[in-house]
């Protein structure tokens, strides 16, 4: 696939490099907006969803209606807060092993996972029971 080289794209793409919390659409509209003032929401979404088909991007799907996106495409974990809707890498070793668990019961082909964690961040915590 010959793609035309995108100024915008490159821009979205440069954004979500600097970042590790996982933005949502709106996220990088509001800063990439900052640059290309006249930037849509709608071509900041197809840039996304076009990035994340080409394996540039993550998209992420937690389970709270809206998508994330990590530039970060190496096999890693997430965690996401039950009450602020954070979503951050999880610094944890590999579990690879769990394809293999997944093999043994399944009739078909396991090629890999993705794997989210629930609950609530230290953020959260300590705003709750301030010390």
């Amino acid at each position: 696939m010959s793609l035309k080289h995108s100024k915008q794209r490159d821009t979205i793409k440069a954004f979500l490099m600097g970042r590790h919390d996982h933005p949502t659409a709106d996220m990088v509209y509001m800063n990439v907006r900052q640059q290309y003032p006249n930037i849509s929401l709608g071509t900041v979404y197809r840039n996304l969803t076009l990035l994340a088909d080409l394996g540039e991007i993550n998209r992420l799907r937690v389970g709270d209606g809206v998508d994330h996106f990590d530039a970060d495409t190496s096999q890693h974990y997430h965690f996401v807060c039950s009450e602020c809707g954070g979503v951050s890498d999880l610094e944890m070793p590999s579990i690879e092993a769990i394809n293999d668990v997944a093999r043994a019961s399944f009739d078909g082909m396991i090629a890999g996972h993705m794997t989210y964690f629930y609950g609530v961040c230290g953020q959260c915590l300590r705003v709750r029971r301030p010390s």
